[in-house]
């Protein structure tokens, strides 16, 4: 038997992962994200602890484009992070294991996380010193 006729095991993408898995995978990689957000967050107190000149250059960064896409992808990551971890909360506690549950609260993390983002945002542009 020639190994051309053997079956092929399918590969993932023939699956359609639950809404709630790809949550799942999504919290790990939000919470290296966040690690990596923190890596920046001490790059600029060091920038701020380093005098003007090195905060104006960290401040440059920020403001940019992608400095400003970094941190809205950061601040979605925390968020999202949050709602998701308070939902593992409520599932540690025993309640929420039911399919139409995980489904809603799956869509309730999301909507948590995107809004929050949103509004971070708007407040930080709302009451934005332009320095």
């Amino acid at each position: 038997m020639s190994s051309n006729n053997r079956p092929l095991s399918p590969h993932l993408d023939v699956y359609k992962l639950p809404l709630s898995a790809l949550l799942s995978i999504v919290h790990r990689g939000t919470g290296a994200f966040l690690s990596l957000g923190s890596v920046v967050l001490v790059w600029w107190l060091m920038a701020l602890a380093g005098g003007q000149e090195s905060f104006a250059s960290a401040q440059s960064f920020m403001g940019s484009f992608f400095g400003c896409l970094i941190l809205f992808g950061w601040t979605f990551a925390l968020f999202f992070h949050l709602a998701n971890g308070i939902r593992h909360l409520v599932w540690d506690a025993g309640y929420g294991f039911e399919k139409e549950a995980v489904e809603k609260s799956s869509l309730v993390v999301l909507g948590a996380a995107g809004f929050l983002t949103i509004l971070v945002w708007i407040v930080a542009f709302t009451f934005s010193t332009g320095a």
